[in-house]
């Protein structure tokens, strides 16, 4: 089995169970008690583990760095929602970049009625649905795809979509915090996020309320490096008036 195999269903046992003991996955994975610290070492680093004596435990982001697969199918109400609100926003003719995040690609999906898009993205699954619109020009970053996702990402990715100027970057991420910004689970979603970013006249945040209040691994930008946040619902009434203070639109179901 290979090392970064193994690191995958540790992380599925914690995801799980919580918590992990060396002596119990040296005996399960049939390697050394150091081989397990090292991979715990490596979980750790990636901000999805907290080592502790004799094991670790699981942090926050282990849970939201979930499979693409687990993470489609959760708040899709919501992402559904969200979805809506962003297609409002784009005009046919209009040149987008859509991240890899389970929320653009059911934006996507709200897109099939626009027409003449340009769509830039690091998705697989966006790209693979876009096969059955016609009208679009669709470009793929490619790029190194993540395991355990649908993400296009390295080096290759980030030139490809630094060649481009855009109408509008719409991206996702795992945590807002009105103090810490805008965040997400590794360095290289951060990195193309950036890019993106960059490359577009308008950026558009969609996340759901369930990353609202919450702060992930690393940081992507400041709040008010981003032109609109649309999500479902705010936790409280001092967001609005952040959001004002930033000149960040902030839009939700009940103002959209």
């Amino acid at each position: 089995m290979l090392a970064i195999e193994r690191r995958n269903k540790i992380l599925a046992i914690l995801q799980k169970e919580n918590r992990v003991l060396v002596s119990d996955l040296s005996k399960a994975f049939d390697v050394t008690e150091e081989t397990i610290r090292r991979d715990l070492e490596k979980l750790e680093q990636e901000g999805l583990a907290k080592k502790t004596y004799g094991g670790a435990i699981a942090t926050e982001n282990a849970y939201a760095d979930q499979p693409f697969t687990v993470r489609k199918t959760s708040n899709v109400l919501k992402k559904q929602a969200i979805a809506e609100i962003v297609a409002s926003i784009i005009q046919d003719g209009d040149h987008i970049m859509l991240d890899s995040s389970s929320t653009c690609g059911y934006i996507a999906k709200q897109l099939k009625n626009k027409k003449n898009l340009t769509i830039i993205t690091n998705s697989v699954e966006i790209l693979v649905d876009a096969t059955e619109t016609s009208g679009w020009k669709v470009i793929s970053t490619g790029g190194l795809l993540r395991e355990g996702s649908l993400s296009l990402l390295g080096h290759q990715a980030e030139q490809v979509v630094s060649n481009y100027h855009v109408d509008k970057a719409i991206i996702s991420c795992k945590g807002v915090d009105l103090e810490r910004g805008i965040s997400d689970s590794t360095e290289l979603e951060a990195y193309i996020k950036q890019q993106m970013m960059s490359s577009a006249n308008t950026t558009i945040l969609a996340v759901d309320s369930s990353k609202l209040e919450k702060t992930s691994f690393i940081k992507i930008c400041d709040l008010n490096k981003v032109d609109v946040i649309v999500t479902d619902e705010v936790p409280d009434e001092s967001w609005n008036e952040v959001m004002a203070s930033k000149n960040v639109e902030l839009i939700t179901k009940v103002n959209a």
